[in-house]
């Protein structure tokens, strides 16, 4: 371990390494290069500025000549133009050679040869236009001029060779730069690999090691999983065989209640009656108490047998599933206030799918009655060929499923009932909440979960 950590470590300083190496070799080759194009592209715009101040004196000299030789002032419009543009051209020369002491002289020495030169043309134009045609003749004819322009050509020519030093020295370190950042890339390129190649070995050993570690973590899973689903399936078994034992202790307290608690209240109810009937209509207050005490046994009847109807309904052994649900839902709906649609198919069910049946529907119209501030309820029983389809749906305020079934003992025991049997319970919350129930006709065991 303490090895791989000390390879990782080595890996990782040498990427650093090449990484910031590439980096700093990049950004001198840039500066450099940037810096010598900065100095071409100078060098460039200076030697045009040089061409074009040429131009623009000989055009003068040849806009001068043919006005002084043939006196058409048409000859004098491209002498104007370049005279306006040598002016701005020697102002964009001084900028440029500003930073230049060893050029500025031979910039000021074109500067005065090119004022000098101007002042010339324009003596000969105004001696033209006085009409002194001796004297610009002989200003003409003189060697002056002619000295004037190789000065100015030789001042031309001496800048636009520095100019072209300037740019061939400008590529000469572009070209350094790139031959710089090849030698610093191969390089960097070289320690890359060497990092990458220790790299791929130590990942190829960390994957045999994970790989093994891989294995022996499936392999816990599997048994992990094995025995989950052992305990999963002992707890379902569980889980129904309370529910089982439930039914049975609820059917034993509605017979014992029923067989010994009924024939109490009859039998209190006929003595009752006897003892009426033998009292003497002038008893006073006593026959009022006897009739209050007659209505109290009625109730006490009353909610024996609404008791043993919930714990287990004789309805449903005696009648069958769509009479018990029937009778169910109007006493419910006469209880609560609930208006309660009943739609419920005939179907051929045994006896644990009928109650099944009858436990959804009513613990869904307790919970309707308790918390979901309904006013309708609608109850379907569909019966298809193979299975059943409850659904039970209010127009109450509903409920998160999500939320409410991780704290619902009671939708926890419906699901639980529902799968038991081999069925299936959804639950949704649109505009009020529906439970819905599919089952098979006959019971079947729930597939173990995975």
């Amino acid at each position: 371990m303490r090895s791989t950590t000390r390879k990782m470590a080595v890996n990782i300083a040498s990427a650093l390494f090449a990484f910031f190496t590439l980096i700093g070799i990049s950004e001198f080759s840039y500066d450099n290069s940037m810096d010598a194009m900065d100095d071409v592209a100078q060098a460039q715009l200076a030697r045009g500025h040089v061409q074009r101040l040429l131009r623009d004196v000989l055009d003068a000299e040849t806009g001068q000549r043919g006005y002084l030789l043939t006196g058409d002032t048409m000859y004098l419009e491209p002498y104007k133009a370049a005279i306006a543009d040598i002016g701005q051209t020697q102002d964009q020369l001084r900028e440029l050679f500003a930073a230049r002491s060893d050029q500025i002289g031979t910039l000021a020495r074109l500067g005065r040869t090119v004022q000098r030169k101007l002042a010339e043309m324009d003596l000969s134009i105004r001696m033209k236009n006085e009409g002194k045609d001796d004297a610009w003749r002989f200003v003409l004819t003189t060697e002056v001029g002619r000295e004037q322009m190789d000065i100015i050509r030789s001042s031309a020519g001496q800048l636009i060779g520095e100019t072209n030093q300037q740019t061939a020295h400008g590529y000469a370190e572009v070209r350094r730069s790139l031959l710089l950042a090849r030698l610093g890339i191969t390089l960097v390129g070289a320690v890359a690999f060497v990092a990458f190649w220790l790299y791929l070995r130590q990942t190829a050993a960390l994957d045999q090691a994970g790989r093994r570690q891989q294995m022996a973590l499936e392999a816990e899973r599997d048994l992990l999983d094995v025995q989950v689903r052992e305990r999963t399936t002992r707890l379902a078994e569980l889980a129904t065989h309370l529910q089982q034992v439930r039914e049975e202790e609820r059917g034993h307290l509605a017979r014992e209640l029923h067989d010994e608690l009924g024939s109490l209240l009859t039998a209190a109810k006929l003595d009752v009656a006897r003892i009426k009937a033998r009292i003497a209509a002038d008893a006073g207050d006593l026959h009022a108490r006897i009739e209050h005490l007659i209505e109290t046994l009625n109730s006490g009847i009353a909610l024996k047998r609404r008791i043993i109807e919930d714990l287990r309904p004789s309805s449903l052994s005696n009648l069958g599933l769509v009479p018990a649900l029937e009778i169910l839902t109007r006493e419910f709906g006469q209880r609560s206030g609930l208006n309660i649609i009943a739609n419920l198919e005939p179907a051929e069910l045994d006896e644990t799918i009928q109650l099944t049946v009858y436990r959804l529907v009513q613990e869904s119209l307790t919970n309707i009655a308790r918390y979901a501030e309904a006013k309708n309820v609608e109850i379907s029983l569909l019966s298809y060929k193979d299975y059943i389809l409850v659904t039970v749906h209010d127009d109450g305020r509903g409920f998160d499923p999500q939320a409410v079934q991780s704290s619902s003992h009671g939708l926890q025991g419906m699901r639980h009932r529902v799968e038991a049997s081999g069925g299936r319970l959804d639950i949704r919350s649109d505009n009020g909440a529906t439970i819905s129930a599919t089952l098979p006709l006959t019971v079947r065991k729930a597939a173990p979960q995975a």
